[in-house]
């Protein structure tokens, strides 16, 4: 959008898109001789003042069924549809030109002229080009320090564990042997302790959720269990900074009984107090070298490097653009948040590309409009731009305490205040968006606008009722919808512009381009599948203690008819022991002075549904029932 004055020569306007055909229609005239500009900043009846077309028949109807023919309706449309012609917004007028007065006279400092000035000689195009080859030479020697100096095969994510929830490592656990005699040198990337569950867990009869999962490491060995993050577990230890990650080394303990909980390093641990086959401990030194995060300094480099560009360097509005999308995307994807680790530069190379398409969309849309509005107010836009720019590109960090983890009514409902949280977002967007409403209008393109988002919508709520389907809209599509409103030279357009940007580019450099329809079991997790549960016949009344333990068994209904179940799958003290048909378990292989778990699924084909809560037997004979729901 370009301001009436000419002065405005690199800030482009929705105006002179389609001033060409009535340039063209009086160019052999000669008495319209306005360029496009000139030519829609004359008055309009004076142009045209004998053509007064007669709506045509279906015109007529749609004006009556609206009652567009009414005054007041009339009146609220026109308000709504803003001037005719269209008009374009002007610049903003730099905030930075101070004036005071000092005995008697006025006095004026305009800081963003004076700063031009003074840097102008740091704009020559030659000198970005040798700064660009500078920059990119030495953002891949930081990437090689970062991700490519430490053997591949030692990376472990935040959730790297030895032992897999439920029946996930197999009858006895088979699957995720071995269980003692081994060792590990791995290295860990930072903010491990931010990686929390976020589906409840079941330790014993005991369910974590939203923290980082860690249990046991509180006896003298620090010894933990083998479902244990390892990498929370290394920074409660202390052998790894949480804001540097860092390298350590473990060995495998097999067999493990009562595991202690405790807290230090600000993560707190849980117990278990009977045995479990998969355990281990940290040495007290590692092989590895090269093994510090380097996201906090790429981050110091990248932020300085970007307020360079705007303050110093300042080359066109469409070069500086494009130097914000393809840092963002690579700070991400090296450094804040990468897919996996190392970060694997194949599927980085495949999100780039389609991402440079939907930032062009977002230059044509957008960015053109507003960008370059700041053009004599450098200061000024760094400050607009990048300080969201950079909240949007850490949206990992950013919003890590909004207690929502994704836009599903699953995620929201379980999490304790997603709902408040989200009631306060949408009031939020609501605000910007009225305020946005009102900018467009005052430009004539609301209607424009709300067609098309009224199209958008609509779309939406089709694709909704597909059957088998979820709606997910990604924070990376709630970017790419509310970015097209944003295209007005206004300092909050600058504002919501960068913020956007930098959350589009956080979640396709670090996601990727998922689906914006999901099927159930994309959006599940490890959440219960919300299956049938069998019962127990056992209970706190007739089981009777007196009988040797040798000698007891447990006993559970059977399959229910009608039903496609052939099986159970037992879990005792979190381990499957039992597959099967049968309707009992012995107890004779388990320890009478420990306390034990026991948990319960129908199968099908092999597959287990969800497990019952935990029944839970003492040494002294009590048995307690397992409470209702899933595990």
């Amino acid at each position: 959008m370009a301001s009436t004055s000419t002065s405005r020569s690199e800030s482009e306007s929705r105006l002179t898109h389609v001033g060409s055909d009535i340039n063209s229609t009086h160019s052999h005239s000669g008495k319209y001789s306005e360029s496009p500009r000139e030519t829609f900043e004359i008055d309009e009846t004076a142009a045209y003042p004998t053509i007064h077309p007669r709506p045509k028949h279906w015109q007529r109807r749609l004006r009556r069924a609206f009652w567009l023919d009414h005054p007041r309706v009339r009146r609220i449309w026109l308000y709504i549809r803003g001037p005719r012609p269209k008009v374009d917004l002007p610049d903003p007028s730099p905030f930075l030109s101070l004036t005071f007065y000092a005995g008697g006279k006025t006095r004026s400092i305009a800081l963003e002229p004076t700063w031009i000035r003074l840097t102008r000689w740091f704009t020559n195009p030659w000198l970005f080009i040798v700064l660009a080859i500078g920059y990119i030479i030495g953002f891949a020697f930081f990437a090689r320090a970062q991700s490519f100096l430490t053997p591949a095969d030692s990376f472990i994510g935040c959730t790297a564990t030895y032992w897999a929830a439920n029946d996930g490592c197999g009858l006895d656990g088979d699957d995720c042997g071995p269980f003692g005699n081994a060792s590990f040198d791995f290295r860990c990337p930072a903010q491990c302790s931010q990686v929390v569950l976020q589906n409840p867990r079941t330790v014993g009869d005991e369910q974590v959720d939203f923290v980082p999962l860690i249990v046991g490491g509180g006896d003298e060995q620090g010894t933990y269990r083998g479902d244990t993050f390892i990498c929370a577990a290394a920074v409660q230890a202390g052998l790894i900074s949480d804001s540097k990650g860092g390298c350590a080394t473990l060995q495998l303990t097999g067999n493990f009984t009562n595991f202690l909980p405790f807290t230090a390093n600000g993560l707190s641990s849980i117990g278990f107090p009977t045995i479990f086959p998969v355990s281990f401990r940290f040495l007290p030194t590692t092989s590895l070298r090269n093994c510090s995060d380097y996201r906090n300094e790429a981050l110091a480099f990248n932020a300085i490097i970007t307020a360079l560009l705007f303050l110093v360097l300042r080359p066109k509005p469409i070069v500086l653009y494009w130097c914000l999308v393809c840092i963002g995307f690579w700070h991400v994807s090296l450094f804040s948040q990468p897919q996996a680790s190392p970060p694997p530069l194949d599927v980085a190379f495949q999100q780039f590309l389609p991402a440079l398409f939907v930032a062009y969309a977002f230059w044509r849309l957008a960015f053109r409009f507003t960008l370059p509005a700041f053009r004599k107010a450098p200061i000024e836009a760094t400050v607009w731009y990048l300080a969201p720019y950079w909240v949007g590109v850490l949206t990992n960090i950013t919003t890590d305490k909004i207690p929502i983890d994704r836009l599903v009514a699953s995620d929201i409902t379980a999490r304790p205040g997603g709902l408040t949280a989200l009631i306060i977002i949408i009031i939020i967007l609501l605000v910007i968006v009225i305020n946005q409403v009102r900018v467009i209008r005052k430009t004539g393109w609301l209607p424009w606008y709300l067609g098309w988002y009224i199209a958008g919508g609509l779309v939406t709520l089709v694709l909704s009722q597909l059957p088998g389907l979820e709606l997910r809209i990604h924070h990376y599509i709630l970017a790419m919808v509310l970015m097209p409103g944003t295209g007005f030279p206004t300092r909050l357009s600058a504002i919501y512009q960068g913020f956007l940007l930098g959350m589009f580019l956080n979640g396709v450099a670090a996601f990727g381009f998922d689906s914006i329809l999901q099927t159930p079991a994309d959006l599940r997790r490890d959440a219960p599948l919300g299956s049938d549960l069998p019962s127990f016949i056992t209970n706190s009344t007739n089981y009777n203690a007196s009988i040797p333990f040798i000698n007891q068994s447990i006993f559970w209904n059977a399959l229910p008819d009608g039903e496609a179940w052939d099986g159970f799958a037992l879990l005792v003290d979190d381990v499957e022991r039992y597959v099967g048909t049968a309707l009992n378990y012995s107890l004779s292989a388990l320890d009478p002075t420990l306390i034990h778990f026991f948990r319960l699924a129908f199968t099908s084909e092999g597959s287990a549904g969800d497990f019952t809560m935990a029944a839970t037997l003492y040494p002294n004979g009590t048995w307690v029932d397992p409470l209702p729901g899933p595990s």
